[in-house]
């Protein structure tokens, strides 16, 4: 069952007992203690698919067939002749530099108004406008504004280049306030090409759904580039934007299955210096190829109160099919609820979070690379299933936790699952961390942690099990952190003597000399967690140094590799936490 609660946050952690324990941020020996915190957090179901959540959405509004609606036979033509224009038609009237559309038809429009505007005044009639070669400019208002009509449908002729720019400022109360303006539903299509800039707000604008079909549609706003308010889905075309605030938006915050951002085939590109997409509701794709850079990229710090998200959602994010790729100042994929990776191919670079959930965050398939980021992968609820995840962090790689009220972190009801697929994290902070409980039961887990000893590669504040995949997490020795006893999968920590550095070659050897793991690090470290099905649990097993590594790569976790003339660095029984760090608490905690 969905659940979707959007205007009232559900709580979702009871108050937790005085006793629990911090993920560790800063100095080892700290004797503060975390206070009790309640977080409240928009609850949805993670596991949605974008079927799902499209289908308890507000419907996408039809439009006429191309073919009919571009038939020479059924159009009334509009000549644009500079100051004024001409037409036979009965449902045109044309007023010095105004030419009002008030029935329902299609009309093809050619020539150049300046100074002008074309205004749709029918009342729940369907309006389509070929636009074949035109030029509309406005120093007052909008280029097209269609105040009344049940659905406004813009084709874009066949080889041909429109333009349509308006004034450079609206009344702060104006109701028209975009160079193309629909009070209704709103449909783009055809296979010509159309630059709408927006001097005083908006580029493009619906009241009500805006559907993008097809067209080469440039665009370039003060403020938004595509707006609908009740939704913007896109089926194609090659889209650029270029907006002083948001890229593509959706804003209806009022009705529950409104709201929403869906795109399912073209490309889309998008620089904006507020949010790339911003969904008041839900934000869906199922395909083509999208291209978001916000706030200027993650190099770059966003003004203060700027939203510089790249994909951000209100209740759900689900990135199912196509291509994305995101460059943002702040979060780069970002939901006040949940965020669902099932199919996407996705790069994120982020200022903040590479992919930031404040309730959960589900990876099933795809394959999702953070390139740099402060916390790779944040939500209360991290599930890594299937697909392929590999996360860069300055901060923690992943991140189970919430964020209180105050602005604090809390500790308590949060969790990191991984069942399936893999996982490759190198950090600077935390590697893997929880706030709450971590399990691993499948898949292939990679850590390269930090090498600053007030951090791990591990850090789990409450249980932490494996029964199954594999595990290897290489960081600082500091405060070394191993799964629990209770664990039904065998593993080993072994904190070595020195510093071993980067791209150095061990290996994980059994009594018998068989060799059962081969990893490279990446960096300086000196602490080593490993655990898969090939260890006993009070086995013996030996570290080694400078043997060869063979085979695919994944991590720095070799497919295969050999001994040779490697030197022994340690011996260690599978099971025996480094320092008392059972469980996940560190020493001293």
């Amino acid at each position: 069952m969905r659940i979707r609660t959007r205007l009232i946050a559900a709580v979702s952690s009871a108050v937790l007992a005085a006793a629990a324990l911090t993920a560790c941020t800063g100095d080892k020996d700290s004797d503060t203690q975390p206070t009790a915190q309640t977080s409240t957090a928009t609850t949805v179901d993670a596991g949605q698919d974008a079927a799902t959540v499209l289908a308890a959405n507000k419907a996408v509004h039809t439009s006429p067939a191309t073919s009919t609606a571009t038939s020479t036979g059924n159009a009334t033509a509009i000549t644009l002749t500079g100051t004024s224009a001409s037409s036979a038609g009965s449902g045109v009237k044309v007023d010095g530099s105004t030419v009002t559309i008030s029935a329902a038809g299609t009309y093809r429009l050619s020539g150049t108004l300046t100074n002008g505007q074309v205004v749709v005044n029918a009342p729940d009639a369907t309006v389509t406008l070929i636009l074949a070669g035109v030029t509309i400019t406005s120093s007052t208002t909008a280029a097209i504004a269609a105040t009344e009509a049940g659905q406004l449908v813009v084709v874009l002729a066949d080889g041909t280049t429109n333009t349509l720019a308006d004034t450079a400022s609206y009344a702060e109360d104006a109701d028209v306030n975009a160079a193309l303006f629909s009070a209704g539903d709103l449909t783009l299509t055809g296979t010509g090409s159309l630059t709408v800039t927006g001097n005083g707000n908006d580029a493009i604008t619906s009241k009500d759904g805006l559907l993008v079909q097809s067209g080469t549609i440039t665009v370039t706003a003060k403020d938004d580039g595509i707006r609908g308010k009740d939704y913007l889905v896109i089926t194609g075309g090659t889209i650029a934007v270029t907006s002083g605030g948001d890229g593509l938006k959706a804003d209806n915050e009022d009705d529950a299955d409104a709201g929403y951002i869906a795109m399912s085939a073209g490309t889309v590109t998008v620089k904006a210096t507020g949010d790339g997409a911003d969904a008041a509701s839900d934000l869906v794709l199922t395909g083509g190829k999208l291209t978001v850079t916000s706030g200027g990229s993650h190099t770059v710090t966003p003004a203060d109160e700027t939203s510089a998200k790249g994909l951000k959602s209100g209740v759900i994010t689900v990135l199912e099919g196509g291509t994305a790729a995101v460059d943002a100042s702040d979060d780069a994929v970002h939901s006040d609820g949940s965020v669902h990776l099932h199919g996407v191919a996705l790069t994120a670079a982020s200022g903040d979070d590479g992919v930031h959930a404040e309730d959960a965050l589900r990876i099933d398939a795809g394959s999702v690379t953070v390139t740099g980021s402060n916390e790779g992968l944040e939500a209360a609820h991290i599930a890594v299933a299937g697909g392929t995840a590999s996360v860069t962090s300055s901060d923690d790689g992943v991140n189970g936790s919430g964020e209180s009220e105050g602005g604090g972190e809390e500790v308590g009801d949060f969790d990191v699952t991984v069942t399936g697929g893999t996982l490759i994290i190198n950090a600077d902070g935390d590697g893997l961390d929880s706030n709450g409980t971590a399990s691993i039961t499948g898949g292939t887990v990679v850590v390269n942690g930090p090498t600053e000893r007030n951090n791990g590669a591990l850090d789990v504040n409450g249980a932490f099990t494996i029964s199954g995949g594999t595990l290897i997490a290489a960081g600082s020795a500091g405060m070394p952190v191993a799964p629990g006893t209770d664990s039904t999968q065998a593993w080993l920590s072994a904190t070595l003597t020195s510093t071993v550095p980067a791209g150095t070659t061990l290996q994980v050897a059994d009594a018998d000399g068989k060799l059962l793991a081969t990893f490279v690090t990446s960096k300086d470290m000196q602490n080593l967690v490993y655990s898969s099905s090939a260890l006993t649990k009070d086995g013996k097993y030996t570290i080694y140094s400078g043997g060869k590594a063979s085979g695919t790569s994944t991590g720095g976790l070799s497919a295969s590799g050999t001994l040779g003339s490697a030197k022994k660095l340690t011996t260690v029984t599978a099971g025996i936490a480094p320092e008392g760090g059972f469980g996940g608490r560190r020493p001293g905690r």
